[in-house]
């Protein structure tokens, strides 16, 4: 007889952190991954993406051809990166002890993720506050706070009750959209120049590619933490597709919206565009626009909550050994709940448009060499093998320090570097290129190549028997 099947519910405090899922607590299809990763972005921070993006000096109709590029492209290496989770069963930068090394992801990775958590969820506050400001009337300080709250309640329950509120606000998003495409499109005012194709600019163009891409490369190190308890069966293609079909299509809808409902130069808000927008069919519509992207804002809050929460605690584990258990769940999220409120009443939401553009650019640098590193070692290197057993022993086979995933870090990193292209910083060959940003494919292909010829040495028989031993698999 099989194992019996213990299935976690939403209305269960998930007890599992930074651990391995055994596969009698597998549960679920691929397709339910849909509804996480279309409804992920649809909220206010993702329609704040686009708001920049035309912001950024391209025409409309040029804003939005970089807005579905940058997203397609982004999403391709996070849907490889979601791909993993049921196959291994453990959190995404877990899994990146194998090229980083125990102690080395601690120090490197996993500093720049929780960077990544607490960024977007501080934008998330801070604009979960405006719009509680808006409907509600609430001070947006108050708003931070209770935002953050909320959050952190849903992200204490976990995966399932994640899962299971998307899955609720699936379909008020997509009509919330299209209530919002209804608005912009037909009652909207085009300015003169929006659709000419001949008014390209390829610095601007390039920017706007890479805020996007980095945007939807922003969740590759927790997208498999949403996929990690799904059955062994669930394939890598079944997996990839349901990530990239959902993330993709809700990401180039909500940053075109975005560009195109915050008027002629990206001056609006982003609250105050849905809410004009709305408002533009009938009076009252854009307050309910807005309370369903407030509801998918306090979703990715929690989301980000949960992420930076096993970051945490995978981070201390590299150090001493931690039980992983809901106490230690709870007080993680806490501190990060109060990290994030804090950092959100320093900011302000005076100063979130140049700290939301700044971070949107940052995030895409420091993640793209990881990015590399991991989906070659995973698909390339060691072809989805891996000793778990070994990822969680510090002297282990993939060793305290990484060599070869640091040093393809490092020496894609600093390749990336002339070409940056950012407000405090420009470098010297992106000068000579007319300040065009190609950081992401300089950075993604040094990063991979280099990653390969370090990895020859590996010794993938080994792991291979290893692995086969282990029985995980």
């Amino acid at each position: 007889m099989g194992s019996v099947k213990q299935v976690l519910a939403p209305s269960d405090v998930e007890t599992r952190s930074v651990d391995w899922v055994p596969h009698s607590e597998r549960f679920g299809k691929s397709r339910d991954l849909g509804n996480i990763w279309f409804v992920g972005n649809v909220n206010l921070t993702a329609m704040a993406t686009g708001v920049v993006a035309m912001s950024l000096g391209s025409n409309l109709i040029w804003t939005v051809i970089a807005v579905v590029l940058g997203s397609l492209f982004g999403t391709f290496f996070m849907a490889f990166h979601s791909a993993q989770g049921p196959q291994l069963g453990i959190p995404q930068l877990v899994q990146s002890r194998a090229q980083f090394g125990y102690i080395g992801a601690a120090l490197t990775v996993w500093v720049f993720a929780l960077a990544n958590y607490i960024t977007y969820n501080t934008s998330d506050a801070i604009l979960s506050g405006s719009a509680m400001h808006e409907i509600f009337g609430i001070q947006p300080q108050i708003g931070f706070f209770i935002a953050a709250a909320i959050a952190t309640i849903i992200a204490l329950y976990g995966y399932s009750l994640i899962h299971f509120l998307n899955k609720l606000l699936f379909w008020p998003s997509i009509v919330a959209l299209g209530a919002m495409t209804l608005g912009v499109y037909v009652k909207g005012n085009f300015p003169p120049g929006a659709f000419d194709l001949s008014n390209f600019n390829l610095a601007s163009f390039m920017t706007v590619f890479v805020i996007v891409a980095g945007f939807q490369l922003g969740w590759a190190p927790y997208v498999s933490d949403y996929s990690r308890y799904l059955p062994k069966e669930e394939s890598i293609r079944a997996t990839f597709w349901a990530t990239y079909l959902a993330s993709g299509l809700s990401a180039v809808w909500v940053f075109a919206l975005g560009a195109i409902a915050s008027g002629p130069n990206g001056t609006l808000t982003p609250v105050t565009a849905v809410k004009v927008a709305g408002d533009s069919i009938f009076t009252g519509l854009g307050t309910v626009l807005l309370m369903i992207l407030l509801l998918g804002l306090l979703l990715v809050m929690a989301i980000n909550a949960y992420g930076g929460s096993l970051t945490m605690i995978s981070m201390v584990d590299s150090f001493k050994k931690v039980n992983p258990t809901k106490a230690i769940r709870l007080v993680a999220l806490l501190v990060m709940g109060f990290t994030v409120w804090s950092i959100a009443q320093f900011v302000g939401e005076e100063r979130f448009n140049a700290f939301y553009g700044n971070a949107l650019i940052f995030l895409a640098y420091i993640f793209t060499p990881w990015t590399a590193v991991n989906l070659v070692d995973y698909f390339y290197v060691r072809k989805g093998v891996y000793v778990i057993g070994e990822i969680f022993n510090k002297d282990g086979i993939y060793g305290r320090w990484g060599w070869r995933g640091n040093t393809a870090y490092i020496v894609g990193f600093l390749s990336m570097v002339p070409f940056f292209v950012t407000t405090p910083y420009v470098g010297f060959i992106a000068k000579n290129l007319s300040n065009v940003d190609y950081s992401l494919f300089v950075g993604l292909l040094v990063s991979a190549n280099v990653y390969l010829v370090l990895a020859r040495g590996i010794d993938r028989e080994k792991e291979a028997k290893m692995a086969a031993n282990e029985g995980h698999f």
